[in-house]
């Protein structure tokens, strides 16, 4: 099993097209998942994008195989990243984030822009604001308030052992965790620095997404220099695990025109 020393702390991780790591031009891509997730969420992209280019999915510190303590701010986040990528020799990344993961990849972005090949952002937003009973919940009322959130992470009329699959997940990570992330996600607000991103930028959108709606997709693409945007029908919040095929497909198209 694969761990990077990042600090103080273990960060797991998976691997695929190793490879390929010396193809010329084949910019690595490093796969950040959102809050109270893990590297799970990206088992079908990075299959698909291990074809093409060496392909990282990782833990952030508290989810999944990497042991906490999580973070509360992007930045926080940001900075496992940015050690992450040392400890792999990656000097520069394609970095994909989905809803949170889209708010740390912002946040390398803008201050590491040397380290960004290129930016996919998946079901996130500018700004991600949480209800305050969500906050308060994740702590005084676990149970109900991790199936509110996962009931609003999918399309309507989802298969219901893929709710029942992220319920277990949701479930699985700690809740002072959980609730760093939700901090994290209701402390972040970009939308007046979009226009400092240089990288290339593909945007992802589900078009029943109940969490991060077409509006915030709309709005990263309309402010991000040469941004391409990419909605994606009958699909929700979790829209790479929901229609994973569309996705890797704009992916893959996206990487390859780097």
């Amino acid at each position: 099993m694969p761990f990077a020393n990042v600090g103080s702390d273990s960060i797991y991780y998976t691997e695929h097209g190793r490879a390929l790591a010396g193809a010329p031009r084949a910019a690595p891509m490093l796969l950040v998942h959102g809050a109270a997730a893990s590297h799970l969420v990206w088992g079908m992209q990075a299959r698909a994008l291990g074809e093409i280019t060496r392909t990282v999915a990782l833990d952030l510190p508290g989810h999944g195989r990497s042991q906490p303590p999580g973070r509360s701010t992007m930045e926080g986040y940001r900075d496992v990243l940015l050690g992450l990528l040392d400890a792999l020799g990656f000097n520069r990344a394609v970095v994909v984030g989905h809803s949170m993961g889209g708010g740390i990849a912002q946040t390398l972005a803008l201050s590491q822009p040397d380290r960004v090949a290129g930016l996919g952002l998946i079901g996130t937003g500018a700004r991600l604001r949480v209800l305050p009973a969500i906050l308060e919940g994740i702590l005084d009322d676990f149970e109900n308030t991790a199936r509110l959130v996962v009931e609003y992470a999918y399309a309507p009329g989802v298969d219901a052992a893929m709710r029942e699959r992220a319920l277990a997940e949701f479930r699985a990570c700690p809740p002072a965790v959980t609730h760093g992330d939700f901090t994290a996600c209701d402390r972040f607000d970009l939308m007046a620095r979009l226009a400092e991103i240089r990288a290339p930028t593909l945007v992802i959108g589900g078009r029943e997404d109940l969490m991060t709606p077409v509006k915030y997709s709309e709005f990263l693409s309309s402010k991000i220099a040469n941004a391409r945007l990419v909605l994606i029908e009958n699909a929700g919040h979790s829209v790479m695990i929901e229609k994973p095929d569309e996705v890797n497909q704009a992916l893959i198209a996206f990487v390859k025109n780097l």
